[in-house]
């Protein structure tokens, strides 16, 4: 995955969506808020295979939601900045959608 280009836009969903909108940079985050740091942390779960992975942590720091500790390290941890951290009721809202709408009263997928 290159990483975004910036977004002219005024709207800022459009901005955020450009970083967000990417089905596995939202299971990592998912994951991250679990405490996931490590690389082969986020592989079970989210079932994103390692390129993929590798070019999505990349660009979570490149774009300031993630910090890599250290940076240069070849076995960095993965720890979300304050801006990641703030991503937290976002993901709360999603997890809340998802209960309400994706699955019946038995749990079951609709």
């Amino acid at each position: 995955m290159s990483l975004p280009k910036p977004s002219n836009s005024p709207c800022p969903v459009g901005r955020a969506s450009r970083i967000l909108g990417d089905r596995w940079v939202i299971l990592i985050l998912r994951e991250a808020f679990l405490g996931a740091t490590r690389f082969e942390e986020f592989l079970p779960n989210t079932g994103i295979n390692r390129a993929a992975l590798t070019s999505r942590l990349a660009a979570l720091v490149e774009q300031g939601v993630l910090r890599r500790v250290p940076p240069d390290a070849r076995r960095a941890e993965y720890h979300l900045t304050d801006a990641g951290r703030e991503l937290a009721p976002v993901m709360g809202a999603m997890r809340e959608w998802g209960d309400k709408w994706l699955f019946d009263q038995s749990g079951e997928t609709r």
